[in-house]
């Protein structure tokens, strides 16, 4: 057989049967830990790109924009977290969002609440919601979602590179 260790000869040699064998140690599947350690990792560099390269905001009736950042974003929706400590929309709220590409560019959408709660170790609002199907802008923002996903996945960590300037 090579370097395998035939186990049932061990254990008919100790006189006990695999069932009355106890283990003093539980046995884990390290499998799922690492599934659990890497899908960590993805939402925390997903998360990351998302409040520091787009720039979101929703539109309040009669007042303006107000700046969010995105929590997180998928095909069905996106969540984004307010500075402050009493949710601004109700679930079922239709809400205008925009994603602004640079400080001029952006595109809209509306988005349907489904929940918010307030976070108090981040001290924000966070806003769970839905797009709004068949509105001008699902293509876009089906691309968009998707671009955002494939970069995410390649993401790395800048820690602090050196820039060189003025060469010659």
């Amino acid at each position: 057989m090579g370097k395998v260790i035939d186990i049932v000869d061990r254990i008919k040699s100790t006189k006990r049967s695999p069932t009355t064998v106890k283990s003093k140690a539980p046995v884990m599947d390290i499998t799922e830990v690492r599934k659990e350690m890497i899908n960590s990792e993805r939402r925390t560099v997903k998360r990351t790109i998302l409040t520091e390269f787009i720039g979101a905001f929703v539109i309040l009736p009669d007042q303006g924009l107000l700046k969010v950042s995105v929590y997180d974003i998928s095909d069905n929706g996106v969540a984004f977290d307010i500075d402050t400590e009493k949710p601004i929309f109700k679930e079922n709220e239709e809400v205008a969002m925009r994603v602004y590409l640079n400080y001029k560019t952006y595109f809209g959408f509306v988005v349907k609440v489904q929940n918010s709660r307030f976070v108090p170790s981040e001290g924000v609002v966070r806003h769970g919601t839905h797009f709004m199907k068949g509105t001008l802008n699902d293509v876009a923002l089906h691309h968009f979602v998707k671009f955002i996903e494939t970069v995410s996945a390649s993401l790395k960590t800048d820690d602090g590179d050196i820039q060189v300037s003025n060469i010659s």
